[in-house]
């Protein structure tokens, strides 16, 4: 895969880097950057050599949600793309991880602005790392707007209710140490160094059982808001065909033979 010319695609062994690059805009949102991102989705779940995407954003900023300027007018810049929104009028959701939810484990690496829409992309991404200068925030309140792409709904079944409230209703700015206090991120890391912390972060995933791995994160989303006896079961029906993979039995040999394992997601 290519990317577009908002949205850069690289391999670092086995894990898929998607940039987000704007940087003149501190990446702010637009249709070759959406194109990009649902395609990058798409290329790591149907290629079995992925086993882990970290998204991140050129030149110091994430990404500083929707291109207010465009939305202002009646166009979004990128008018060669536009065909793909018309033949999938869903597609910027789904780019968004508002409508999909890659297989694989994704992990963010922020640095800079990583507000409203930024915030909200966050949000559909598994593990979370930025730069100690990195600001977060759902600004959209102080703009009159919604946040319309999952943070009403997301947002309180990740950080306590009153810290979320706080976060939609104030549309105020979050430094990266208090949104890791309030649990929105897991690492804060001198700036300039997420992208190498989720990457070391990525092979520790990538060094797992793809199938396991993959099951595993299935398991915590659709488990999410069932009851526990519900929930234990689901995880039962998820979890024990794991067992019979020749992973398994690869992971079993390693361990008896002391030394890495080599998976073939069988």
């Amino acid at each position: 895969m290519d990317g577009t010319e908002h949205l850069t695609v690289q391999r670092e062994g086995a894990t898929l880097v998607l940039t987000l690059n704007r940087p003149d805009a501190r990446n702010a949102l637009s249709l070759a950057m959406l194109v990009g991102l649902y395609d990058g989705w798409i290329e790591a779940d149907a290629d079995d050599s992925v086993r882990s995407i970290v998204l991140t954003g050129a030149g110091g900023s994430f990404c500083a949600g929707m291109d207010l300027k465009a939305l202002a007018g009646d166009r979004m810049r990128g008018e060669e793309h536009r065909h793909r929104l018309k033949a999938d009028p869903d597609l910027h959701w789904k780019a968004m991880l508002r409508h999909h939810r890659p297989r694989k484990p994704v992990i963010a690496a922020v640095e800079g602005h990583c507000v409203a829409g930024g915030t909200e992309i966050l949000q559909g991404t598994d593990i979370r790392v930025a730069g100690e200068s990195a600001t977060f925030g759902l600004y959209e309140v102080r703009r009159g707007l919604f946040p319309i792409g999952g943070s009403t709904v997301r947002l309180q079944r990740q950080i306590p209710r009153t810290h979320a409230l706080e976060m939609l209703l104030t549309g105020r700015p979050y430094s990266a140490r208090e949104a890791a206090g309030i649990g929105l991120i897991g690492h804060v890391v001198p700036d300039g160094t997420a992208l190498a912390k989720a990457l070391e972060i990525a092979e520790q995933v990538n060094a797992c059982g793809p199938l396991a791995v993959e099951a595993v994160k299935a398991s915590v989303y659709e488990t999410a808001e069932m009851t526990e006896t519900d929930g234990l079961a689901a995880e039962l029906a998820r979890g024990r065909p794991v067992f019979d993979t020749a992973d398994a039995k690869e992971g079993a040999r390693a361990f008896a033979e002391k030394r890495p394992p080599v998976y073939k997601r069988a």
